[in-house]
């Protein structure tokens, strides 16, 4: 148990320390923008390059463990909704985003540093191919049907535009799929560009998980929303249950894949639910709300997942 602890301390610890400096420090809330913007246009997307154009592009062909995998998203995101309309009396604009909260985890902020840290080099090119796909998936259902909310912009064409335009030009997939063809021509980087992506790469998962904690501590709330417990019991028990009855299921993979898979599906509820909902003006509060006690619930569910997955009793055949 000790292994875990000093695996999990590092990672909560930073988000720790950026909540408490959140509550203590009172910064303005746009003094985030710059750390935000080198995240997302800057170190993330060179950790996913790196991890994709690294990983041998024969390991990303495997279209059975990426079913698996997206099949789970899809489930957790429909259930989830599910319980946003028939608990919270939601909108169909609502309950989108408490599905996007039920089923899309931290992949980003948390997932690879995490994955790579518990299972090791081998959980790179899973990783990899989870985040495309969710997504993917996820960037693709969610404004579609926020779009077709829109009294504005009724138009499925209208939406699908949107769509298209916003997978296009998101910085984390373009990188990645910029890896993967790397991997595929076996192109190499000079080795000062080498050596400067993986400067960037080691800033990602630090910087991430403090802005978390800061961008959390900055989210205060009177109540908790009816809907908001059972979203985020969607997305740290029954995401990862799926995940483990689906990897059994498609399988069998890899130890470290089907590890990986479980992992990822462990992680707590995305800052970036709380960007989607304060972007579209819709269910920000219990975003925020969802955010914040997913990612304090996580200690106990995320470790006691890495627990199992380390000392072998969560294994695959």
């Amino acid at each position: 148990m000790l292994d875990i602890l000093n695996l999990a301390v590092p990672y909560f610890g930073l988000i720790f320390i950026g909540y408490a400096c959140g509550k203590v420090k009172a910064l303005p809330e746009a003094g985030l923008a710059w750390m935000n913007f080198f995240l997302l246009y800057v170190s993330l997307p060179a950790l996913l390059f790196g991890i994709m154009s690294k990983t041998p592009f024969a390991e990303l062909n495997n279209p059975p463990f990426l079913i698996a995998t997206t099949l789970g998203t899809v489930i957790a995101f429909v259930v989830a909704m599910g319980v946003g309309r028939f608990m919270g009396s939601l909108s169909l604009r609502e309950a989108t985003l408490a599905g996007l909260s039920g089923a899309y985890g931290n992949i980003g902020y948390m997932g690879p540093g995490l994955a790579l840290a518990v299972l090791g080099a081998k959980a790179a090119a899973p990783t990899a191919l989870i985040f495309c796909c969710d997504s993917i998936f996820l960037f693709t259902i969610v404004p579609l049907l926020i779009e077709l909310t829109d009294s504005d912009h009724p138009s499925l064409l209208h939406a699908l535009g949107v769509v298209l335009r916003q997978i296009a030009l998101n910085p984390l997939i373009m990188s990645a799929v910029a890896g993967a063809l790397s991997a595929a021509l076996h192109i190499h980087l000079p080795t000062a560009i080498d050596n400067m992506v993986l400067f960037l790469q080691n800033a990602a998962a630090p910087t991430a998980l403090f802005v978390l904690g800061v961008t959390v501590a900055l989210r205060p709330f009177k109540r908790v929303p009816w809907e908001v417990p059972g979203v985020i019991a969607i997305k740290l028990v029954i995401h990862p249950l799926t995940a483990i009855g689906l990897m059994l299921l498609f399988g069998p993979f890899a130890q470290p894949w089907a590890a990986t898979a479980v992992l990822m599906a462990s992680l707590p509820p995305a800052l970036n639910v709380f960007v989607v909902a304060r972007q579209n003006e819709t269910w920000i509060e219990p975003a925020s709300v969802a955010v914040l006690i997913g990612t304090f619930a996580s200690v106990v569910t995320l470790t006691s997942m890495m627990w199992l997955i380390q000392t072998g009793r969560l294994a695959f055949p």
